[in-house]
C-alpha cells in the first residue's frame, strides 16, 4: 500500500482539497481500493466525505493515531492511503511524515505561503522522506506563479502540474463532490488528470 501524506504548516494552504481530488482521481483512474485518513481537528475531509453519496473513497478512522489508521486500510485491502494533516507543529504530523511514501505540499503563490514551506520541508528531510511541491490557486499569467516555482525549486521537486484558482473547486465539496466529477470535460478534469498522472509515476519510482 502506498502512503500520501498531504502537510503544511500554513492554513488555507488547499490540503483538505487536494486530498480529497488526488483519492477520487486515483480510484478512477486505477479502479483499486483507495482510502482517506483525516487527522486534521477540524475534520474538513470527514465532512466532505459525510456529504458524499459515492462508495469511493473509503475514510479510515483516526482515532487510535496514523499507525493503526494505516494497518487498519492495508487490512482492508487498500493500495493507497491519502492522509490530510493539521496545518500545525504537532507530533502527530512528524509521524505521519515518516510513515509516507510521498510528501505533497500544496502552496498557493503567495509570499506567506514560500514563507511557511521551510518547517515542512525540514520534517520530511528529518525523516528522509521525498517531497513534491503541488502550487495551487495559481492566477492566469501572473509572474508570482513562475517564480513560486523557481523559489520552492531550491527547496525539493515541483510539480509541473498545477491547480488554478477556480471555483468550481469549492462549489463540488459542498455536497462531497470533486470538481471532476461536476465538470468531467472542463478544465479542472484535466488539471486534476495532469497532478494524478504525475503524482501516480513519482510512486512508482523509487526516491
Amino acid at each position: 500500500m502506498y502512503t500520501l501524506v498531504i502537510a503544511s504548516r500554513k492554513g488555507g494552504a488547499g490540503k483538505t482539497t487536494l486530498a480529497s481530488l488526488l483519492a477520487v482521481e486515483a480510484a478512477r483512474v486505477n479502479s483499486g481500493p483507495v482510502v482517506v485518513i483525516d487527522l486534521d481537528p477540524m475534520r474538513g475531509l470527514t465532512l466532505w466525505w459525510e456529504a458524499r453519496a459515492a462508495d469511493t473513497p473509503a475514510l479510515v478512522a483516526a482515532d487510535g493515531g496514523p499507525v493503526a489508521a494505516l494497518a487498519a486500510a492495508r487490512a482492508a485491502g487498500a493500495w493507497l492511503a491519502l492522509v490530510d494533516t493539521p496545518p500545525a507543529d504537532a507530533p502527530i504530523v512528524a509521524a505521519v511524515i515518516g510513515l509516507a511514501d510521498l510528501v505533497i505540499v500544496p502552496v498557493q503563490p503567495s509570499p506567506h505561503d514560500l514563507r511557511a514551506v521551510g518547517a515542512t520541508v525540514d520534517l520530511a528531510r528529518r525523516v528522509r522522506r521525498p517531497l513534491v511541491f503541488v502550487i495551487n490557486r495559481t492566477k492566469p499569467r501572473v509572474r508570482l506563479t513562475a517564480e513560486a516555482a523557481i523559489a520552492l525549486s531550491q527547496h525539493g521537486t515541483v510539480s509541473p502540474a498545477m491547480l488554478a484558482d477556480r471555483s468550481v473547486y469549492a462549489a463540488a465539496a459542498i455536497d462531497g463532490r470533486t470538481a471532476p466529477e461536476i465538470d468531467p470535460a472542463g478544465a479542472s478534469a484535466a488539471e486534476v488528470t495532469a497532478l494524478w498522472a504525475y503524482i501516480g509515476d513519482r510512486l512508482e519510482t523509487p526516491p
